[in-house]
């Protein structure tokens, strides 16, 4: 099977100029699809402190013979570059021995015109180190460089212990071992610039002049702006980053999963080009040489917009459980380091209610963390109790709640040798009710007198 057989000599291009950018050329660009003369890909270099214009000629063919590597001699000739130039033909096919002279032959005159072959083989090679799929033209993104996972002074289980430490009636010692796990997702730093000017026969009446830099999440089909959590934690930590594969991270995690980057970098960058496209698309007013008001639609030109760099990082979300008795309880975050971002938060949350409340109990009878509704006092030990797990009994027609049936026979058996007046006491809130109610009937009472 002939390598990228699938693809239009223009797809071929735009592979070929994603290739090249993510090997390190500046300013890589097309020229127009028509009347190119030969140049399809216009880039340069960065060689002895001088920039270098490269002109490619991309060919996607089986053989490509001498009279292609002349019509690019010709096109470097005429490019107009302020410095040295060169030239490059990328084929996934192969060059006919003619090719090759000839080329080998402008390389002896040492006139500065070299020019490079790279054929199927050599692409083979530079799709290594791109993430080039030979058969579908697709370039996957390739990153191995995610946000710090773990906080290097708390360690894994800080994020954990410090939500607990806002649970009343929980020590911390307590604490079983956390299961963490993590998943590195993937976004985008975008770098972009529009540079737009609108004239009409009155001169100037509109220009934009812009950076814009955005981050992308990128593991959907669709690109789409990160939200502000992510993108304050890339702007916190996005300097302090660790290799995914790393040992601290693969050593302290139960399990790691990476996701895939869901799109190329030529379709976050067509989509960022659409994005600006759109922003900075206006109707002007302005009055022309005969006096006369006029609208005209500003849409600035795809040739107006460049990104001038795609960075790909991985954002690691974090989900941690801890098992207490009976229940268990997680933790999801995005971190960077010691700042993190909180997904999920089911340590600060009723365990009979789901309430969110900011005062929670924690009860060590069965292991649940209960709001204010759910926790009451344990009437033997005066310690929490949930309404979950708690045995409870009425006296003096008040509820009161136990942990087992054992405290609460034994309290049952203390309760029967009081007098009866003690026994009104385990309710005082109905012995002061009927002693308010019996004075305002003897103070009533004598009213009438």
């Amino acid at each position: 099977m002939t390598i990228l057989d699938d693809l239009s000599g223009f797809e071929f291009e735009d592979v070929m100029e994603d290739v090249f950018r993510k090997l390190g050329y500046q300013n890589v660009r097309q020229s127009e699809k028509t009347g190119d003369e030969g140049r399809d890909i216009l880039m340069e270099e960065r060689v002895d402190g001088r920039q270098r214009g490269i002109v490619v000629e991309c060919k996607h063919q089986d053989r490509v013979g001498r009279p292609v590597v002349q019509k690019l001699h010709s096109a470097i000739t005429t490019y107009d570059f302020d410095g040295p130039k060169r030239g490059m033909i990328v084929t996934t096919g192969s060059f006919t021995d003619q090719a090759k002279e000839y080329t080998q032959r402008l390389r002896n005159q040492g006139d500065g015109t070299d020019i490079e072959l790279i054929d199927g083989n050599d692409l083979r090679g530079l799709a290594e180190d791109v993430g080039l799929n030979l058969y579908n033209g697709r370039i996957e993104i390739l990153c191995d460089q995610t946000l710090r996972p773990i906080d290097p002074a708390g360690g894994i289980e800080s994020p954990v212990r410090e939500a607990f430490q806002k649970v009343a009636n929980f020590d911390a010692r307590k604490l079983s071992e956390v299961d963490s796990t993590v998943e590195f997702e993937p976004v985008v730093f975008i770098d972009a610039e529009t540079n737009a000017r609108f004239e009409t026969s009155v001169g100037v009446i509109h220009q934009v002049n812009e950076r814009t830099q955005l981050l992308l999440r990128a593991d959907g089909t669709t690109p789409q702006a990160a939200d502000e959590t992510i993108q304050q934690l890339v702007a916190d930590g996005g300097q302090h980053t660790v290799g995914v594969d790393d040992r601290r991270i693969v050593d302290v995690f139960a399990s790691t999963h990476t996701n895939h980057f869901g799109q190329t970098e030529t379709d976050y960058k067509e989509w960022v080009v659409d994005h600006l496209q759109r922003k900075h698309t206006t109707t002007v007013e302005y009055t022309g040489d005969n006096n006369v008001d006029y609208e005209k639609e500003c849409v600035p030109n795809l040739s107006d917009i460049s990104v001038s760099s795609i960075s790909p990082l991985y954002v690691p979300r974090i989900r941690s459980q801890t098992k207490l008795k009976d229940y268990e309880y997680s933790l999801e975050y995005y971190a960077a380091g010691p700042s993190r971002q909180t997904v999920e938060n089911g340590i600060g949350r009723c365990v009979h209610c789901d309430g969110t409340l900011l005062k929670h109990t924690y009860c060590d009878n069965c292991g649940s963390i209960n709001c204010r509704r759910h926790i009451k006092t344990e009437r033997v030990e005066d310690e929490p109790v949930c309404t979950g797990c708690a045995v409870t009994d009425r006296f003096a027609l008040r509820k009161r709640y136990f942990y087992d049936r054992d405290n609460l026979e034994t309290f049952r058996e203390e309760y029967e040798e009081r007098p009866a007046h003690l026994k009104l006491m385990e309710n005082k809130p109905l012995v002061a009710s009927t002693a308010l109610m019996m004075l305002v009937m003897v103070v009533f009472a004598i009213g009438m007198f």
